[in-house]
């Protein structure tokens, strides 16, 4: 159910702050059909992290990744984006989103419509050539790995491509980092939906929004270990809550 107070006080704070920034986690996108890595039935319940999900792995077994791309590529691309996705859009085109910083790596950002989005791991739409860096895009990868039965190889020379997804142990791009830092450093208010804030480097954010004594909505379906550090918790499905928040601005703000 709809807490209709926590919408109210939530459009109130957008409406008050000058510097808007949204962190997204795997919860923002569990709406669209994509489970948690993490949770029961998630990718990592089905093949050992270890094995298939380090870049070291990647390295000598490139073929386990292909075996697990599998199952991952066709549920990113049957994900629509929901709701949640659509109200993000909407924020930034009303001018009060700066940007949306996320952990997912299934595009539904930009296909929602927002412009300005740092993929703290990386995307699964492209990958690169390990030894000559020339870029293919998923299409082009699935065809090579006849759709994971074999690892993609460079047509120029033969070496396997490696998807532009953040693996453990790889560190994630410094460029993309260091700006979502400084949007967390200089933001009045930060958005935090559906993020457990276990993982870091993306987990210390809202701790750079909060030491420049800016404030924190977290917007789950559970409580977290984290929630002491928030100024509003909104409880409940973000594909809910968000829209109905966006829309509580609008009013509240005189747009139509």
């Amino acid at each position: 159910m709809l807490d209709e107070e926590c919408v109210r006080q939530a459009a109130a704070m957008i409406l008050e702050s000058t510097q808007v920034v949204a962190l997204t986690g795997a919860g923002i996108s569990v709406e669209s059909g994509i489970p948690d890595f993490r949770s029961p039935g998630g990718l990592w319940t089905k093949y050992d992290p270890l094995l298939y999900g380090t870049y070291e792995s990647f390295i000598n077994h490139p073929e386990r990744f292909y075996e697990m791309a599998k199952e991952l590529n066709p549920t990113l691309e049957r994900a629509e984006p929901n709701p949640a996705h659509y109200a993000l859009a909407d924020l930034e085109k009303l001018g009060k989103c700066r940007a949306v910083i996320t952990q997912n790596i299934d595009n539904l950002h930009q296909r929602a419509g927002s412009t300005d989005v740092l993929e703290l791991h990386g995307t699964h739409r492209t990958g690169h050539c390990m030894r000559c860096r020339r870029i293919f895009d998923l299409e082009v990868i699935k065809e090579l790995s006849k759709g994971g039965e074999c690892v993609a190889c460079c047509p120029e020379d033969g070496t396997a491509i490696k998807p532009d997804v953040v693996f453990f142990g790889e560190p994630l791009d410094s460029r993309v980092l260091a700006r979502a830092a400084e949007l967390a450093s200089t933001s009045d208010l930060m958005l935090v939906i559906g993020c457990s804030l276990e993982v870091y480097p993306a987990a210390a954010l809202p701790e750079y929004t909060k030491r420049r004594r800016g404030r924190l909505i977290f917007f789950n379906t559970v409580t977290t270990h984290h929630d002491r550090m928030a100024d509003l918790i909104c409880l409940g499905k973000a594909g809910e809550n968000l829209p109905a928040v966006v829309e509580a601005y609008k009013e509240l703000a005189g747009v139509k």
